[in-house]
Formats: C-alpha cells, sequence, structure tokens
C-alpha cells in the first residue's frame, strides 16, 4: 500500500468536491406545491433564490393557508436540493457515504 498514493487520491478527491459544492451553489431545483399555485426555486447548496405565488391564493381571511403552502414549497425545493447535492457527491465518492458531505 502507498500510503502517498493514498494522499494523492484523496486531496484529488477533496479538490473535486469543492469544485461540486461552488457548482451546486449555482444549479437550482424548482419545486411547486397547491397545484402550482406556490412555487420556489431553491440552490443545491439550499438557499431559496425565489418564491412566486398566484394571486388567487391570497386570501387576507385565510392567511394560514398560504403559510402552509409557502412552507410545503420551501421545505421541497430545500430537499430537492439536497437530494440533487448528495447525487452530485455521490459520483466523486463512489457512493460511499463521507460524514459531513
Amino acid at each position: 500500500m502507498d500510503i502517498n498514493k493514498l494522499m494523492k487520491q484523496a486531496q484529488q478527491m477533496q479538490a473535486g468536491m469543492a469544485k461540486a459544492q461552488e457548482e451546486l451553489a449555482d444549479k437550482t431545483v424548482e419545486a411547486s406545491v397547491g397545484g402550482g399555485k406556490v412555487t420556489v426555486v431553491a440552490t443545491g447548496s439550499g438557499d431559496v433564490q425565489s418564491i412566486k405565488i398566484d394571486p388567487s391564493v391570497i386570501d387576507p381571511s385565510d392567511a394560514e393557508f398560504l403559510e402552509d403552502l409557502v412552507l410545503k414549497g420551501v421545505q421541497e425545493a430545500i430537499t430537492k436540493g439536497k437530494e440533487m447535492a448528495e447525487g452530485e457527491m455521490s459520483k466523486l465518492t463512489g457512493g460511499m457515504k463521507i460524514p459531513g458531505m
């Protein structure tokens, strides 16, 4: 077992993962809920970029319904972003689960 070769491979994997994380910050996912009435766009790094709300669901007497839709949309977008990130990272790690990645 060549320790230098292992160290070099680890450094290459680390550099590849850093690059992938940068790229994920630029990739987006979209989640629509409520039959498309609320749409949330988020990055692969989990940052919400935009929320679009169809005016037909804005009812001042039922704010709770809209709040629930927005929350569900944000949660779904973040989940999709995490799934995309996990897929990209597993390509680099060969499917190995590395804590914190």
